[in-house]
């Protein structure tokens, strides 16, 4: 995805405008991901790329856009925040879904893409095509946004050695 595609989508944008007009989406820009992005840049990042996939597949692509968008609704660093009741990876669906429910009415559909898009570290196996779709995007991204910084890093150091032994 070029870094804006998704700002001169009108067709996605009229899916998730409300939503991202909120405070409480605009919020999650104030928390780290994957430490080195926003979680607001990654909710948008897997909510246009799953919703370009459920287009092309002809899926419920609005369901896709706007549950790949609320899919990481919490307000908590989760490195230093830990449950009594279980981990992370259990808790933070939960905690966004609540948090979803509380900013807009959700379809069983949206409901199920926040719940489960943490299939494969949990057990919650999605009912729709539409929650797989968001949670390997997600999966992707996470790889992507830890490991695209630490490339980077990694190459220059390599030339920069490269240029010390000339």
């Amino acid at each position: 995805m070029k870094k804006n595609d998704w700002k001169t989508d009108s067709e996605y944008l009229n899916c998730v405008k409300d939503l991202l007009d909120s405070p409480e989406v605009q919020k999650l820009n104030d928390y780290t991901q994957h430490h080195h992005s926003t979680r607001l840049k990654h909710c948008i990042y897997v909510s246009y790329e799953s919703y370009k996939i459920a287009k092309k597949m002809n899926l419920d692509y609005r369901a896709t856009a706007r549950g790949g968008l609320l899919h990481d609704l919490f307000y908590y660093d989760w490195r230093t925040t830990k449950f009594d009741v279980g981990t992370h990876a259990f808790m933070h669906p939960r905690v966004a879904l609540r948090n979803a429910k509380r900013i807009t009415n959700l379809t069983n559909k949206e409901e199920d893409i926040i719940l489960k898009h943490m299939w494969g570290l949990t057990l919650a196996r999605p009912k729709y095509k539409e929650s797989v779709i968001v949670s390997l995007v997600d999966d992707y991204a996470a790889v992507n946004e830890f490991m695209f910084p630490l490339e980077k890093i990694v190459k220059k150091r390599l030339n920069s050695k490269k240029n010390d032994k000339r």
